[in-house]
Protein backbone atom coordinates (compact mmCIF):
# COMPACT_ATOMS: atom_id res chain seq x y z
CA UNK A 1 0.00 0.00 0.00
CA UNK A 2 1.28 3.38 -0.84
CA UNK A 3 1.18 6.70 0.78
CA UNK A 4 0.76 9.26 -1.35
CA UNK A 5 0.01 12.10 0.05
CA UNK A 6 -0.73 13.89 3.71
CA UNK A 7 -3.86 15.95 4.63
CA UNK A 8 -2.98 18.11 8.31
CA UNK A 9 -6.14 19.48 9.69
CA UNK A 10 -7.18 20.91 12.39
CA UNK A 11 -11.16 21.56 12.92
CA UNK A 12 -11.24 25.08 14.74
CA UNK A 13 -13.29 27.21 12.87
CA UNK A 14 -17.07 26.97 13.77
CA UNK A 15 -19.63 26.19 10.34
CA UNK A 16 -23.15 28.35 10.83
CA UNK A 17 -25.31 25.43 9.30
CA UNK A 18 -26.29 22.36 10.71
CA UNK A 19 -26.21 20.36 7.52
CA UNK A 20 -28.44 17.30 7.35
CA UNK A 21 -25.76 15.44 5.58
CA UNK A 22 -22.36 16.92 7.20
CA UNK A 23 -19.46 15.26 5.83
CA UNK A 24 -17.60 15.82 9.17
CA UNK A 25 -20.42 15.29 11.35
CA UNK A 26 -20.65 19.10 12.66
CA UNK A 27 -22.57 19.32 16.16
CA UNK A 28 -21.73 22.99 17.10
CA UNK A 29 -18.30 21.55 19.36
CA UNK A 30 -14.93 22.75 18.36
CA UNK A 31 -12.55 19.48 18.06
CA UNK A 32 -9.37 20.48 16.56
CA UNK A 33 -6.07 22.19 17.84
CA UNK A 34 -5.86 25.90 18.57
CA UNK A 35 -4.57 27.20 14.87
CA UNK A 36 -1.87 29.00 15.85
CA UNK A 37 -0.16 25.88 17.41
CA UNK A 38 -1.06 23.91 14.36
CA UNK A 39 0.02 25.89 11.43
CA UNK A 40 3.88 25.59 13.48
CA UNK A 41 2.82 21.84 13.16
CA UNK A 42 2.39 21.93 9.50
CA UNK A 43 4.96 24.26 8.81
CA UNK A 44 7.32 21.63 10.57
CA UNK A 45 6.21 19.11 8.82
CA UNK A 46 5.97 20.72 5.49
CA UNK A 47 9.73 20.95 5.86
CA UNK A 48 10.62 17.66 7.12
CA UNK A 49 8.28 15.74 4.24
CA UNK A 50 10.55 18.34 1.66
CA UNK A 51 13.50 16.83 2.99
CA UNK A 52 12.76 13.24 3.78
CA UNK A 53 9.79 12.48 2.15
CA UNK A 54 9.54 14.66 -0.98
CA UNK A 55 7.50 12.01 -3.14
CA UNK A 56 4.45 12.23 -0.56
CA UNK A 57 2.41 15.87 -0.72
CA UNK A 58 1.40 17.79 1.72
CA UNK A 59 -1.86 19.85 2.50
CA UNK A 60 -3.08 21.41 5.75
CA UNK A 61 -6.87 22.22 6.56
CA UNK A 62 -8.96 23.69 9.18
CA UNK A 63 -12.42 23.88 9.45
CA UNK A 64 -15.47 22.80 9.83
CA UNK A 65 -15.92 26.08 7.55
CA UNK A 66 -13.43 28.61 6.23
CA UNK A 67 -14.62 31.53 8.62
CA UNK A 68 -11.10 32.04 9.87
CA UNK A 69 -10.88 35.60 12.06
CA UNK A 70 -7.45 36.16 10.57
CA UNK A 71 -8.05 35.16 6.99
CA UNK A 72 -5.33 36.91 5.43
CA UNK A 73 -2.57 35.46 7.24
CA UNK A 74 -4.58 32.07 6.63
CA UNK A 75 -4.03 32.24 3.11
CA UNK A 76 -0.31 33.63 3.12
CA UNK A 77 0.53 30.65 5.41
CA UNK A 78 -0.91 27.96 3.25
CA UNK A 79 0.09 30.15 -0.03
CA UNK A 80 3.65 29.47 1.75
CA UNK A 81 3.57 25.29 1.83
CA UNK A 82 1.64 25.46 -1.33
CA UNK A 83 -1.16 24.21 -0.09
CA UNK A 84 -4.43 24.20 -2.01
CA UNK A 85 -6.53 25.85 0.36
CA UNK A 86 -4.56 28.76 -0.47
CA UNK A 87 -6.44 29.50 -3.94
CA UNK A 88 -9.34 27.24 -3.55
CA UNK A 89 -11.85 27.49 -1.05
CA UNK A 90 -15.27 26.00 0.15
CA UNK A 91 -18.02 28.63 0.97
CA UNK A 92 -20.23 26.77 2.73
CA UNK A 93 -21.41 27.73 6.43
CA UNK A 94 -20.10 31.07 6.30
CA UNK A 95 -21.72 33.95 8.44
CA UNK A 96 -24.02 36.34 7.22
CA UNK A 97 -23.08 39.26 5.09
CA UNK A 98 -24.56 42.04 3.32
CA UNK A 99 -23.38 43.08 -0.19
CA UNK A 100 -20.92 45.58 1.22
CA UNK A 101 -19.50 43.10 2.95
CA UNK A 102 -19.66 40.19 0.73
CA UNK A 103 -18.08 42.37 -1.84
CA UNK A 104 -15.29 43.51 0.95
CA UNK A 105 -14.60 39.91 1.45
CA UNK A 106 -14.35 39.02 -2.25
CA UNK A 107 -11.81 41.18 -2.92
CA UNK A 108 -9.72 40.65 0.00
CA UNK A 109 -9.59 36.76 -1.40
CA UNK A 110 -8.93 37.88 -4.80
CA UNK A 111 -6.17 39.99 -3.72
CA UNK A 112 -4.52 37.20 -1.68
CA UNK A 113 -4.31 34.59 -4.30
CA UNK A 114 -7.99 32.73 -4.02
CA UNK A 115 -8.96 32.26 -7.82
CA UNK A 116 -11.70 29.43 -7.45
CA UNK A 117 -14.91 29.78 -4.75
CA UNK A 118 -17.01 26.20 -4.25
CA UNK A 119 -20.87 26.36 -3.20
CA UNK A 120 -23.02 23.76 -2.21
CA UNK A 121 -26.55 23.96 -2.73
CA UNK A 122 -29.16 21.38 -1.58
CA UNK A 123 -32.55 22.41 -3.59
CA UNK A 124 -34.59 25.36 -4.14
CA UNK A 125 -34.78 28.35 -1.95
CA UNK A 126 -36.58 27.10 1.00
CA UNK A 127 -35.23 23.26 0.57
CA UNK A 128 -31.94 24.36 0.65
CA UNK A 129 -32.03 26.74 3.43
CA UNK A 130 -34.39 23.99 5.28
CA UNK A 131 -31.99 21.43 4.64
CA UNK A 132 -28.90 23.43 5.94
CA UNK A 133 -30.55 24.68 9.02
CA UNK A 134 -30.42 28.18 7.98
CA UNK A 135 -32.87 30.70 6.76
CA UNK A 136 -31.26 32.58 4.29
CA UNK A 137 -28.26 30.31 3.35
CA UNK A 138 -29.24 30.22 -0.43
CA UNK A 139 -29.87 33.78 -0.77
CA UNK A 140 -26.32 34.09 1.12
CA UNK A 141 -24.63 31.87 -1.03
CA UNK A 142 -26.31 33.24 -4.27
CA UNK A 143 -25.46 37.16 -3.55
CA UNK A 144 -21.67 35.55 -2.68
CA UNK A 145 -21.21 33.84 -6.02
CA UNK A 146 -22.28 37.14 -7.95
CA UNK A 147 -19.84 38.87 -5.66
CA UNK A 148 -17.06 36.70 -6.36
CA UNK A 149 -17.83 36.86 -10.35
CA UNK A 150 -17.59 40.50 -9.79
CA UNK A 151 -14.13 40.26 -8.67
CA UNK A 152 -13.12 37.82 -11.51
CA UNK A 153 -13.29 34.81 -8.88
CA UNK A 154 -14.00 31.27 -10.75
CA UNK A 155 -17.11 29.72 -8.95
CA UNK A 156 -18.34 26.27 -8.88
CA UNK A 157 -21.50 24.40 -7.39
CA UNK A 158 -21.81 20.78 -6.07
CA UNK A 159 -25.32 20.04 -5.94
CA UNK A 160 -25.81 16.16 -3.86
CA UNK A 161 -28.60 14.63 -5.36
CA UNK A 162 -31.33 12.11 -3.47
CA UNK A 163 -34.81 11.35 -4.75
CA UNK A 164 -36.09 13.95 -2.56
CA UNK A 165 -35.06 16.79 -4.24
CA UNK A 166 -34.31 15.37 -7.83
CA UNK A 167 -37.48 17.28 -8.94
CA UNK A 168 -35.41 20.15 -8.20
CA UNK A 169 -32.77 20.06 -10.39
CA UNK A 170 -33.38 21.57 -13.57
CA UNK A 171 -34.90 24.70 -11.83
CA UNK A 172 -31.60 25.12 -9.64
CA UNK A 173 -29.59 24.57 -12.39
CA UNK A 174 -31.16 27.38 -13.91
CA UNK A 175 -31.61 29.72 -11.14
CA UNK A 176 -27.42 29.48 -10.56
CA UNK A 177 -26.47 29.74 -14.56
CA UNK A 178 -28.57 32.92 -14.43
CA UNK A 179 -25.76 34.27 -11.80
CA UNK A 180 -23.30 33.94 -14.45
CA UNK A 181 -22.13 30.14 -12.94
CA UNK A 182 -21.34 27.31 -15.06
CA UNK A 183 -19.38 25.26 -13.56
CA UNK A 184 -22.25 23.32 -11.75
CA UNK A 185 -21.88 19.06 -11.11
CA UNK A 186 -24.50 16.63 -9.62
CA UNK A 187 -23.46 14.43 -7.35
CA UNK A 188 -24.81 11.61 -5.19
CA UNK A 189 -23.51 12.09 -1.74
CA UNK A 190 -21.81 9.16 0.24
CA UNK A 191 -22.74 7.74 3.88
CA UNK A 192 -19.83 8.96 5.76
CA UNK A 193 -20.28 11.91 8.58
CA UNK A 194 -24.07 12.24 8.95
CA UNK A 195 -24.52 11.20 5.16
CA UNK A 196 -25.86 7.98 6.33
CA UNK A 197 -29.13 9.67 7.68
CA UNK A 198 -29.90 10.04 3.75
CA UNK A 199 -30.09 6.72 3.24
CA UNK A 200 -33.93 6.54 2.93
CA UNK A 201 -34.21 9.04 0.26
CA UNK A 202 -30.85 8.33 -1.68
CA UNK A 203 -30.71 8.29 -5.02
CA UNK A 204 -31.76 5.71 -7.07
CA UNK A 205 -32.09 4.66 -10.93
CA UNK A 206 -35.50 5.56 -11.16
CA UNK A 207 -34.78 8.94 -10.64
CA UNK A 208 -32.15 9.55 -13.19
CA UNK A 209 -33.93 8.34 -15.70
CA UNK A 210 -36.46 11.19 -15.04
CA UNK A 211 -33.65 13.37 -15.13
CA UNK A 212 -33.91 15.98 -18.56
CA UNK A 213 -30.22 15.75 -20.19
CA UNK A 214 -29.32 18.88 -18.96
CA UNK A 215 -29.01 17.55 -15.99
CA UNK A 216 -27.48 14.11 -16.99
CA UNK A 217 -25.00 15.96 -18.71
CA UNK A 218 -23.30 17.13 -15.54
CA UNK A 219 -23.39 14.19 -13.42
CA UNK A 220 -21.03 11.45 -14.15
CA UNK A 221 -22.45 8.29 -14.48
CA UNK A 222 -19.32 6.48 -14.72
CA UNK A 223 -18.11 6.93 -11.07
CA UNK A 224 -21.88 7.42 -9.47
CA UNK A 225 -23.79 4.13 -10.70
CA UNK A 226 -26.02 1.83 -8.76
CA UNK A 227 -25.35 -1.49 -6.36
CA UNK A 228 -26.17 -3.51 -9.47
CA UNK A 229 -24.25 -1.62 -11.35
CA UNK A 230 -21.46 -2.05 -9.81
CA UNK A 231 -21.93 -5.61 -9.12
CA UNK A 232 -21.51 -6.22 -13.14
CA UNK A 233 -18.68 -4.33 -13.26
CA UNK A 234 -14.89 -5.29 -14.22
CA UNK A 235 -14.01 -2.88 -11.67
CA UNK A 236 -14.12 -4.06 -8.06
CA UNK A 237 -10.36 -3.88 -7.58
CA UNK A 238 -8.29 -3.77 -4.14
CA UNK A 239 -7.10 -0.04 -3.96
CA UNK A 240 -3.36 0.40 -3.92
CA UNK A 241 -2.86 3.79 -2.50
CA UNK A 242 -3.75 5.39 -0.14
CA UNK A 243 -4.13 9.23 1.87
CA UNK A 244 -3.39 10.31 5.04
CA UNK A 245 -5.34 12.75 7.34
CA UNK A 246 -3.92 13.84 10.34
CA UNK A 247 -6.25 15.25 12.65
CA UNK A 248 -4.87 17.33 15.14
CA UNK A 249 -6.85 17.98 18.53
CA UNK A 250 -6.09 19.40 21.87
CA UNK A 251 -5.18 15.77 22.92
CA UNK A 252 -1.73 14.99 20.18
CA UNK A 253 -1.33 18.15 19.67
CA UNK A 254 1.58 17.87 21.64
CA UNK A 255 2.83 15.05 19.91
CA UNK A 256 2.89 16.42 17.04
CA UNK A 257 4.71 19.27 18.13
CA UNK A 258 8.03 16.89 19.44
CA UNK A 259 7.71 13.14 17.60
CA UNK A 260 9.43 12.74 14.92
CA UNK A 261 7.01 13.20 11.90
CA UNK A 262 8.11 9.38 10.59
CA UNK A 263 6.69 7.82 13.90
CA UNK A 264 3.19 9.41 13.37
CA UNK A 265 3.45 8.49 10.15
CA UNK A 266 3.50 4.89 10.66
CA UNK A 267 1.28 5.14 13.28
CA UNK A 268 -1.33 6.62 10.80
CA UNK A 269 -0.27 3.67 8.27
CA UNK A 270 -0.54 1.33 10.75
CA UNK A 271 -4.81 1.94 11.89
CA UNK A 272 -5.07 2.30 8.30
CA UNK A 273 -3.61 -1.07 7.84
CA UNK A 274 -5.12 -3.07 10.30
CA UNK A 275 -8.64 -1.30 9.27
CA UNK A 276 -8.36 -2.74 6.15
CA UNK A 277 -7.17 -6.10 6.56
CA UNK A 278 -9.76 -6.98 9.41
CA UNK A 279 -11.83 -7.22 6.21
CA UNK A 280 -12.18 -9.59 3.09
CA UNK A 281 -11.06 -8.59 -0.12
CA UNK A 282 -13.74 -6.46 -2.03
CA UNK A 283 -14.94 -9.41 -4.59
CA UNK A 284 -15.32 -11.63 -1.69
CA UNK A 285 -17.51 -8.68 0.37
CA UNK A 286 -19.08 -8.56 -3.21
CA UNK A 287 -20.32 -11.40 -3.50
CA UNK A 288 -21.45 -12.25 -0.05
CA UNK A 289 -22.91 -9.09 0.27
CA UNK A 290 -23.85 -7.41 -2.56
CA UNK A 291 -27.55 -6.72 -3.29
CA UNK A 292 -27.93 -7.11 -6.92
CA UNK A 293 -31.84 -6.15 -7.03
CA UNK A 294 -30.42 -3.02 -5.58
CA UNK A 295 -30.99 0.06 -8.28
CA UNK A 296 -29.53 2.93 -5.49
CA UNK A 297 -26.47 4.68 -6.63
CA UNK A 298 -23.14 4.69 -4.97
CA UNK A 299 -19.77 5.77 -6.01
CA UNK A 300 -17.52 3.04 -5.78
CA UNK A 301 -15.89 4.56 -2.30
CA UNK A 302 -19.16 4.08 -0.90
CA UNK A 303 -20.27 1.36 -2.45
CA UNK A 304 -17.31 -0.53 -0.53
CA UNK A 305 -17.93 1.16 2.50
CA UNK A 306 -21.57 -0.55 2.80
CA UNK A 307 -20.48 -4.01 2.13
CA UNK A 308 -17.89 -3.48 4.74
CA UNK A 309 -20.52 -2.09 7.10
CA UNK A 310 -23.07 -5.13 6.24
CA UNK A 311 -20.10 -7.41 7.26
CA UNK A 312 -19.65 -5.70 10.58
CA UNK A 313 -23.23 -6.04 11.36
CA UNK A 314 -22.52 -9.67 10.49
CA UNK A 315 -19.10 -9.96 12.41
CA UNK A 316 -19.09 -7.30 14.79
CA UNK A 317 -15.40 -6.04 15.82
CA UNK A 318 -14.09 -3.45 17.66
CA UNK A 319 -12.54 -1.34 14.71
CA UNK A 320 -10.66 2.12 15.26
CA UNK A 321 -12.95 4.07 12.19
CA UNK A 322 -9.92 5.42 9.57
CA UNK A 323 -12.91 6.28 7.68
CA UNK A 324 -13.90 9.18 10.42
CA UNK A 325 -12.77 11.95 8.65
CA UNK A 326 -13.15 14.28 11.79
CA UNK A 327 -9.92 12.32 13.36
CA UNK A 328 -6.76 10.57 12.24
CA UNK A 329 -7.40 8.06 9.65
CA UNK A 330 -7.37 7.19 5.73
CA UNK A 331 -8.50 7.28 2.30
CA UNK A 332 -7.91 4.10 -0.01
CA UNK A 333 -7.81 4.46 -3.98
Amino acid sequence: MQTDSIIMQTLCAPCACRCRYCLLGWDGHLIGADYARSECVALRWFQWLREHRPEISFHFSYGFSMEHPDLVHVLEFLCSIDSVGAHYLQMDGMRMRDDMQLASLTTLLAEHGVEHLNFTFYGLPAYHDAFAARKGDYDLMLRTVRAALGNGLMVSAGIPLSHENASQAEALLSMLQNTGMENIRFFVPHSEGRGIVLEPIRFAQDDYDNLPESIRSRMNSSIYRSERAWLQSDELQEETHRSLLLSLTPENICRYEAEDPSVLIAEAEALDDTYYSAFPSVRALAEEYGNISNTRWYNLRDMKWHWRQRYLKQYPLELYDVCDERQTGSRRY
